[in-house]
């Protein structure tokens, strides 16, 4: 139960380490996008690498090309879903979730809210991590497509022209 024999670690270390190399080689010519801030489709093929590299690690019956052939096939349909995605808005619309606008000049948006299930506290430490110390200092709070919370004080708002698109905002 604790320990087999030194084969398998061996294989571990030896199949981890050409994994991590391979992974790492993979996601490098992938480009940027790979791994740039998470949306949902993002966490999904994230956790799918982590699974895969687990799987080639512990599984025997995976061999190390058949591994990374689907880390590859990962990569791949990872590059052409955002190659999609920046090409074609019903793609993107699949894909991506939209940017919804949670509070403005006139408070919090209960609805709206609601609808993406964050929480007047949760806008609130959002405030106070961009240094702002009054809600009446805020035009708008928005939840990014990568689940982030974007303030906008009311200082650097100019026209709000960066709402377009925004659920719920007069721009979109």
């Amino acid at each position: 139960m604790f320990f087999e024999d030194w084969e398998n670690i061996w294989r571990v270390g030896l199949i981890g380490t050409l994994a991590y190399a391979g992974l790492v080689f993979l996601l490098r010519i992938s480009g940027n996008r790979t791994l740039s801030k998470m949306n949902s489709f993002d966490l999904v093929v994230t956790v799918a690498f982590g699974s895969t590299l687990s799987t080639i690690l512990i599984n025997r019956n995976v061999t190390l090309a058949e591994g990374l052939a689907a880390v590859a096939l990962l990569v791949i349909l990872q590059f052409v879903i955002t190659w999609l995605s920046v090409r074609s808005r019903r793609v993107n619309g699949i894909v991506k979730t939209t940017p919804t606008l949670l509070m403005n000049d006139s408070g919090f948006l209960g609805d709206a809210m609601r609808s993406v299930r964050v929480t007047e506290d949760e806008i609130r430490a959002a405030i106070r991590q961009h240094g702002i110390g009054s809600l009446d200092q805020v035009s708008a709070v928005i939840l990014e497509t990568d689940g982030s919370l974007s303030v906008i004080s009311q200082e650097k708002a100019g026209n709000l022209s960066a709402l377009e698109g925004v659920k719920g905002s007069r721009k979109s």
